[in-house]
């Protein structure tokens, strides 16, 4: 997440350059025995196996590869090879259970790219993405296997397929025609040459961003901690520790910086640390990601073009619930004026308090959270610092672990006798009226080498061919750590987001499919954020904050006019989340509309913002150079939408709730379950909703839930 100047011809020459050399390193390395090693081998131990992570030698890792994509071959070749008709049970089910042993590594090394990248990892992921591509690539264009899902497709065994089994092969035969299954030899291969390259990229891109939030921070002087409440100055003298440095520092990540834009009275300070942040690969130097992302952008728009699309968006949108890219701008473009007029009273407001404080300025985007806290007590008499005390991020797991039990059934158990990749994780199982249901990893704070944000990760998915599987999911999150033997104390919206992806390891846990490709969060990119939105409900009920949200010295529950007044506030700055959201996702949409022009990203970044009429004083959540979900890999590329169209959803879905009084009422907790949470793609996800919201969704709920005009 280069230099600005550098050419996509010379970013290509350069990948090339290294491939040659990393092939010679990697025939070298390719003579290991790997027969017994644990990153090869079934998992053994409790729980039906886990991840050996005290057994695994990093250095393995490219070797490994190696070997599990031939292992993974030799399984896809074996289902071609048969003389036996296709039928769903000797190929599609023979597939879903090929390169177990693949699937198995690519969890590992995941959460080294994602929770450990040190040391050599950076270069061997820069190594593995290209392989893995070429591996994907030689898949869904084997001609032999393609063969057999099509006449599977076409043949009348359909007929007497149940739902889920249709849905599996009418995805996987239109995933590989979309994937280049029907081009030519010669296609084929400009096909497999533009994803090598985009696999390379996608590595570069986000190692830039993770060594600009690495090797970037700032430091701060005693005289600059004005109005920083002691937990976050806390956290910085332990980040400063951390670094081996004397007094305080910040770390360029969205956990450190938020808590210092929104409460530092010194001015200039919260100018340095937006400015370092919101520049994260954008600075002209070998990190910058300018040059990166117009090359991915020209290779995608090549590749649509010949898979017969007109645009990436069109093709990444086809398998979508929201289908055209019409549809997410018509969404989008809905919303986005009643956000930016909502923006402007929020200005106004903010204004007139810095006038009356003599202040002497214009808002800028550095003063944007400092004057909206001045503004919501003002406005509401809340201060979120009164809120922080009552905020333990450990009590919230608990209470977040409390809610889904009475929500699904679920009950936590600490375990310690599983091997973990770092000492800051915690295991539990999960059980359901007795029975295990799977393991839960919570990873909660930032260290060198963890990429920022908060995500969900799947070591295992759910799976019951013959046997029922069960899942394996973590939650991640970049908590800083304060003083120690003191409890870790987050902000609210630190709190709504622990919630929200405990939402996605919920969906993971409650997953009951027979297949693993239809499994957990298996679904529609626009569909798999409702689960975990619909989560964040439960963190404002009051089951939760007057049982969990308690002080962290007196034990006291949050008062009551304490919760009345966050209530009351709920739709409050409701403009800058909205604005600061929609203006990235309305760039990835018209970056990826753009189609196969030669795209200047910071300069199409402002001009097309200047079109829209962003507000000056608000920046981008994810600037273009540092846009990882949609410069990281294809995932949520032409798709940011996707928490907006799936925020319809929730809203939709949460009056539910609210109609029948109570979050907790079993038996909207028992259709939420049964027709969302348990059901991955088994069924369409707009036939799920229908079946638990009883219609289609009502898109005027998100305009409510937001706090705006529904007209």
């Amino acid at each position: 997440m280069l230099s600005k100047t550098q050419s996509f011809v010379s970013l290509v020459a350069a990948l090339v350059a290294v491939s040659f050399a990393q092939l010679s390193l990697a025939a070298q390395e390719g003579d290991k025995d790997l027969s017994n090693n644990p990153l090869l081998t079934e998992w053994t131990g409790p729980y039906g196996g886990v991840p050996p992570w005290r057994s695994i030698d990093s250095n393995d890792f490219v070797p490994a590869f190696e070997k599990a994509i031939e292992m993974a071959k030799a399984d896809i070749d074996a289902i071609a090879a048969q003389s036996e008709e296709p039928t769903f049970e000797n190929t599609m089910v023979k597939l879903e259970k090929a390169g177990s042993a693949l699937d198995r590594l690519e969890s590992i090394f995941g959460v080294y790219t994602s929770n450990l990248n040190l040391g050599a990892i950076p270069d061997m992921e820069a190594r593995i993405a290209p392989m893995m591509s070429q591996y994907g690539d030689w898949v869904t264009q084997h001609e032999g296997l393609f063969k057999r899902i099509e006449t599977i497709f076409n043949s009348d065994e359909m007929k007497t397929l149940n739902v889920a089994q249709k849905r599996l092969v009418d995805d996987k035969y239109k995933t590989f025609v979309r994937r280049g299954a029907k081009l030519g030899i010669e296609d084929k291969a400009k096909l497999s040459k533009i994803n090598t390259e985009l696999a390379s990229l996608f590595t570069r891109f986000s190692q830039n961003v993770l060594g600009d939030e690495g090797k970037l921070f700032t430091k701060v002087e005693e005289s600059q901690i004005g109005g920083l409440p002691e937990s976050v100055v806390d956290g910085m003298a332990a980040n400063a520790k951390a670094r081996d440095m004397e007094g305080y520092v910040i770390n360029n990540t969205r956990s450190s910086m938020e808590p210092v834009l929104t409460y530092a009275d010194d001015r200039s300070l919260r100018e340095k640390v937006w400015t370092t942040y919101y520049s994260r690969g954008d600075n002209g130097d070998d990190r910058d990601n300018n040059a990166i992302i117009q090359a991915i952008l020209k290779l995608r728009a090549q590749r649509a073009l010949l898979l017969g699309y007109e645009t990436h968006a069109h093709w990444r949108l086809e398998p979508q619930m929201a289908k055209t890219p019409e549809k997410t701008m018509e969404l989008m473009l809905a919303v986005w004026p009643k956000a930016v007029a909502r923006v402007k009273e929020e200005v106004a407001d903010m204004q007139a308090v810095a006038d009356r404080e003599g202040a002497d300025i214009t808002i800028a985007p550095w003063d944007y959270r400092y004057y909206a806290e001045k503004v919501r007590k003002e406005k509401y008499d809340l201060d979120l610092n009164e809120v922080k005390p009552y905020m333990q991020m450990d009590k919230l797991r608990e209470g977040m672990m409390w809610a889904a039990g009475e929500v699904y059934g679920f009950d936590f158990k600490p375990v310690e006798n599983v091997p973990t990749f770092h000492p800051d994780v915690s295991v539990f199982e999960v059980l359901r009226d007795g029975k295990h249901v799977g393991l839960w990893y919570f990873d909660p704070f930032a260290r060198e080498g963890k990429r920022s944000g908060a995500w969900m990760t799947a070591y295992r998915i759910q799976q019951n061919m013959g046997e029922f599987v069960t899942p394996i999911v973590s939650n991640n999150s970049n908590f800083v750590k304060g003083k120690e033997g003191e409890p870790v104390l987050i902000s609210w919206d630190d709190a709504v987001t622990m919630f929200h992806e405990f939402g996605h390891a919920l969906h993971g846990l409650c997953s009951q499919c027979e297949y693993k490709s239809q499994a957990g969060t298996s679904v529609a990119r626009d569909y798999v954020e409702f689960p975990s939105q619909i989560n964040e409900h439960w963190l404002m009920t009051p089951e939760i904050l007057g049982k969990y949200a308690v002080h962290y010295e007196t034990g006291e529950p949050m008062p009551a006019e304490l919760v009345a007044k966050i209530e009351k506030a709920a739709t409050f700055n409701q403009g800058f989340s909205t604005v600061e959201y929609l203006a990235s996702a309305l760039i990835d949409m018209k970056l990826h509309l753009a189609g196969n022009v030669t795209i200047d990203p910071d300069k199409f970044e402002k001009e097309e913002l200047e079109k829209i009429g962003m507000p000056s004083e608000i920046c981008m959540r994810h600037r273009t150079p540092q846009f990882n979900h949609i410069f990281a890999d294809d995932g949520y590329s032409a798709g940011y939408y996707s928490y907006l169209w799936s925020d319809a959803l929730t809203a939709d879905a949460a009056e539910v709730f609210e109609e029948a009084g109570s979050y907790y009422d079993p038996k909207v907790s028992k259709s939420l379950y049964e027709n969302v949470f348990s059901v991955g793609d088994t069924i369409d996800p707009a036939e799920g909703f229908r079946r638990f919201r009883g219609r289609d969704v009502d898109t005027k709920a998100l305009l409510r839930k937001r706090g705006f005009p529904v007209e």
